[in-house]
């Protein structure tokens, strides 16, 4: 019992001591939880105040600075003001220096003015007077001569007719010979520089073709048995197969170039493959114009690439292909086509017009050639119908149907052609003529010229470029020569054809000659 006893007392202590010494610790926490909150409040005021120091300090120096902008900016805005004002009156001051200078230009004005009025005055009397004494002129004169003043007006107005008539074929002369040489100038220019600028053949193409042999056995299997083996060809072909003594060769005769190439061509083959009878012909000339045909394409787009055209219609790049197998007095029509388009495009670029448009005018110009074997009318008017039906545009249409002048020229483009169409004709070596038709061209140029009244005698020079006529000239006066000059250019266009142009040249001496015995 005791020991319960001393137990229960141990534990009562122990629990005595143990609250003591929790409540000592939890006072002692609870201080110095109080000496932190008190160290931390010290520290935030210490911060607070050290911030309002700093705020209050940036203030101050922003508003320094906002001063002395504020002061910058018053004293720039006052010095620009005073600038003003220094502008503004001496601007006042000219105003009243240019006023004062019109006041006194008035004032001389209005002096001017009175003495003119005086001078009108003095003018109006003296006027008054002279014509009195020209009233009184024309009474003396009268009398003296006997005419009318309105006879007198007539034979001086006669007279004056009879002199103008004159000085007016003098003055046209004039104008006529400054405007042709100054165009002249020009367009030498331009032909020149064309013409340097195209590098072109010298064509001599005939309306024949021979295909070589490889021995003269070969000539008796083409006429084969009776002769069916020649006439298949013929017929097949259209072209006239001549087999004659020349040795180891075969002449092919035709109009058409197209069926002589196909020929040609079929005949190569047949050669080539020995086998030659009619069947074979036949096969062999049907296979060839199909290749033919799209050799013919290739050959119009080849053309159209080289001059630069783009969307062509398909027809006329078949007709175009066709050209090269069609000659005019010599001259592969294709290559002449391409450097008339070369031509009138460099021509047309020297005027500032659309050189584009001018090579396709020049690439298509002659595109009726190509069907004017089959089609009634001439190849400008047969040019013109196809650019219209396939889709050209009116200046296209109309250059090419004025090219030769069956219409008469309504746009540079359409002058444009014409000349570079004779450019391209007329170069040396670009056509072949013979010796028989140039003769006949040169006399009949002569016996135009001689036609006129007052011709003496009449030259052709420069190969036909030229026709120099000699008038008599005591029967024509300078103006009439004028006059027969353009008499002769007319008759000259409307009676012949010719390559290029024809200079005219009227001349009109007079001599004197004596002899010394």
């Amino acid at each position: 019992m005791t020991s319960i006893i001393i137990a229960l007392i141990v534990g009562l202590a122990g629990l005595a001591v143990g609250y003591y010494l929790r409540k000592v610790w939890a006072e002692k926490k609870i201080e110095d939880a109080e000496a932190q909150a008190r160290h931390i409040l010290e520290q935030a005021k210490r911060e607070a105040q050290d911030k309002h120091r700093q705020m209050e300090l940036e203030a101050k120096d922003l508003l320094y600075r906002m001063r002395q902008d504020f002061e910058r900016e018053t004293k720039d805005r006052r010095q620009e003001l005073a600038a003003q004002e220094k502008r503004l009156l001496q601007k006042e001051e000219n105003v009243d220096r240019r006023l004062n200078f019109l006041e006194n230009k008035e004032k001389e004005l209005e002096g001017k003015i009175q003495n003119l009025r005086t001078q009108e005055e003095g003018f109006k009397a003296k006027e008054t007077q002279l014509s009195g004494l020209i009233n009184e002129e024309k009474s003396r004169l009268q009398k003296i001569s006997s005419l009318s003043a309105e006879e007198a007006k007539k034979i001086l107005l006669a007279r004056i007719a009879e002199e103008l008539s004159g000085e007016k074929a003098v003055m046209i002369k004039k104008a006529e010979e400054e405007a042709r040489s100054a165009s002249e100038k020009k367009a030498r220019e331009i032909i020149s520089l064309a013409i340097q600028r195209i590098a072109a053949e010298h064509t001599a193409e005939s309306t024949v073709s021979v295909v070589a042999l490889p021995n003269d056995e070969m000539k008796g299997r083409v006429i084969g048995r009776e002769g069916r083996n020649i006439r298949a060809l013929e017929m097949a072909t259209g072209v006239d197969v001549i087999i004659d003594d020349t040795p180891e060769a075969v002449t092919l005769s035709g109009f058409d170039p197209v069926r002589r190439e196909v020929a040609r061509l079929s005949l190569e083959k047949l050669i080539t493959d020995g086998r030659i009878h009619p069947g074979r012909i036949e096969e062999v000339v049907e296979k060839t114009k199909q290749e033919l045909e799209e050799k013919i394409r290739e050959e119009g787009e080849r053309a159209a690439f080289d001059v630069g055209i783009h969307g062509l219609h398909p027809e006329l790049i078949k007709l175009l292909g066709r050209l090269k197998y069609r000659t005019s007095y010599g001259q592969n029509t294709l290559q002449h086509s391409k450097e008339v388009a070369f031509l009138l495009g460099i021509m047309a670029s020297e005027l500032g017009a659309d050189f584009r448009l001018a090579r396709r005018i020049g690439l298509l110009h002659d595109i009726g050639k190509a069907v004017d074997h089959q089609v009634e009318g001439t190849h400008a008017s047969l040019g013109a119908e196809l650019a219209k039906k396939y889709g050209e545009s009116a200046d296209v249409i109309h250059a090419i149907e004025a090219h030769h002048e069956e219409a008469q020229p309504q746009t540079v483009y359409a002058v444009l052609a014409a000349a570079a169409d004779a450019i391209s004709a007329a170069r040396p070596g670009a056509r072949r003529e013979t010796l028989e038709t140039y003769i006949k061209r040169l006399e009949k140029l002569e016996s135009i010229a001689n036609l006129f009244k007052g011709v003496e005698k009449s030259y052709a020079i420069q190969a036909g470029r030229e026709i120099r006529v000699i008038v008599q000239p005591d029967k024509l006066t300078d103006s009439e020569s004028v006059s027969l000059a353009h008499e002769i250019r007319k008759k000259i266009e409307e009676g012949m054809e010719y390559p290029g142009q024809i200079k005219v040249t009227v001349i009109r001496e007079t001599r004197a000659i004596e002899y010394a015995k």
